[in-house]
């Protein structure tokens, strides 16, 4: 016991020596760039090994840029340099070096997220994956969610998952806006990865596990029992031991001939056409129903909050969700959604790219230079972080007129506008943007026809989006409901 109470009084001491030696170490290599005569952008390094990270984190509502971001953008400029997530780091508010770099994935830049990062989403992510494994992965996520399957499965799964939804709503009784659209986006994942079907028990169950798991992904990387992240570890494993006793299922099932499913699903398809094994399919399951899931449930969440605000919006989009079901009827068409009336749902769509725009839900990526890169005239020295952050181009006065404010209506004239489509990238732009991006603007296209043809909507005490990892509502957009009859 004596040796382990010294040991124990000591840690503190030895761990601030270990962490001046490696700072030390790491100080050395980091300003290597003096000697060679690079031009680094302007900017502050902060505190020994947290440098600026604790600001940078710092949480803000994700309509803004936050404290940090516009302070460092009026004293240094849109591009600048700092020490975040324990390396140092060239921030881009520039669209230009934004493109950039996004457009050279995988030639001079790589994936560079926070190693607690990469350990909770796997070694198999697309997220950090690189080379012929990360293109592979990344087709079949395309091949999933492509324009095909969302015509002939996701759009009728989507609109059934969301009536059934919005069939348990009461009025006048509050509810947390987020968890419903969750429910919604899950359901249909897992139906179309795993076949499973809401209101299972398995399928609830995958459903926890999912939400333990992603607390995890954005929650402070402490690996000690009782801790969020440690919560995640735990759920990571248990998903991919269900996944691995499915598999096996569906092998079983396959061999005896009592396998109806086949390549309905993406599991047939992989067990059909791959060769991944279950903590690879386990990785890219979680991928996706990060990139089909959260984003779209957080989209959709989005929407709701902003047309809240916004009666002029929600006045056009019943309008035209009105006529779209008219004509259909007087066409003597089913009630049914299909491809042709999604894509003609132009107010719609102007609303879900404002949502994307301002929500900003994916804030910003990691990314590290694997050589020495010049841009604007700065050099980006190999081997350092790169930030860009897309909200920051969302949210610029010259880019976007009065840019905090929900205007759906610009985007009646965007489209024309080459300069401003080249700064919209709310889910990246490359060979690394969100395979997810058309499902999630499909499904709250969907969503939206639905609820201002059967609801009107308050919020039901105040809340906001606020930027972690991705927007977050504290309280979960508690809102109330007041039914319609206006299609009777």
């Amino acid at each position: 016991m004596f040796p382990l109470a010294i040991i124990v009084l000591l840690f503190p001491t030895l761990l601030l020596l270990f962490i001046g030696v490696a700072l030390g170490l790491r100080s050395g290599a980091n300003e290597s760039w003096k000697k060679r005569g690079l031009n680094i952008p302007p900017g502050s390094m902060g505190w020994p090994l947290l440098g600026e990270t604790i600001a940078f984190r710092k949480l803000h509502p994700c309509t803004s840029l936050g404290e940090y971001m516009e302070d460092r953008l009026q004293r240094y400029g849109k591009i600048y340099r700092s020490n975040l997530f324990g390396a140092p780091t060239v921030v881009s508010a520039d669209a230009e070096l934004n493109r950039f770099v996004l457009m050279n994935d995988g030639k001079l830049f790589e994936p560079s997220w926070p190693k607690s990062v990469a350990d909770i989403l796997g070694k198999t992510s697309m997220l950090v994956l690189t080379g012929e494994m990360h293109r592979y992965m990344k087709s079949l996520s395309v091949n999933f969610m492509g324009i095909a399957r969302l015509r002939n499965h996701f759009l009728g799964d989507s609109e059934r998952y969301i009536l059934e939804n919005l069939a348990t709503w009461k009025e006048g009784v509050p509810f947390p806006a987020k968890e419903e659209a969750c429910k919604i986006t899950f359901n249909l994942m897992v139906k179309n990865i795993l076949s499973m079907n809401p209101g299972e028990p398995e399928t609830e169950r995958l459903r926890i596990l999912y939400m333990s798991f992603m607390k995890g992904v954005i929650a402070m990387p402490l690996n000690f029992p009782g801790t969020a992240y440690r919560k995640a570890i735990q759920s990571r494993a248990t998903i991919l031991k269900t996944i691995e006793h499915l598999m096996e299922d569906r092998l079983e099932k396959k061999k005896a001939g009592t396998d109806n499913i086949g390549e309905a699903d993406l599991l047939g398809f992989i067990l059909e056409q791959s060769n991944l094994d279950a903590e690879q399919f386990g990785d890219l399951l979680l991928g996706l129903l990060f990139g089909g899931h959260e984003t779209s449930s957080t989209a959709i969440t989005l929407a709701i909050y902003f047309l809240e605000g916004c009666p002029k919006a929600v006045q056009e989009l019943r309008e035209e969700h009105l006529n779209l079901v008219r004509m259909k009827k007087q066409r003597g068409e089913s009630k049914a959604l299909t491809w042709e009336d999604y894509k003609s749902m132009d107010f719609a769509q102007c609303v879900v790219s404002e949502t994307l725009r301002l929500g900003n839900i994916i804030k910003f990526v990691h990314r590290k230079a694997n050589t020495d890169v010049q841009f604007k005239g700065y050099d980006i020295p190999s081997g350092w972080s790169v930030i860009p952050v897309f909200a920051a181009a969302h949210l610029d006065p010259t880019v976007y007129d009065n840019p905090q404010k929900f205007d759906p209506w610009r985007w009646q004239t965007i489209s024309s506008s080459t300069a401003r489509i080249d700064n919209y990238m709310p889910f990246g732009q490359g060979l690394r943007n969100c395979a997810g991006l058309e499902l999630a603007k499909m499904e709250i296209a969907v969503f939206l026809h639905h609820l201002v043809l059967n609801f009107d909507w308050e919020l039901a005490e105040p809340d906001h989006p606020l930027a972690y990892a991705f927007p977050e509502f504290e309280k979960g957009l508690p809102i109330k409901v007041r039914k319609l009859s206006i299609l009777e």
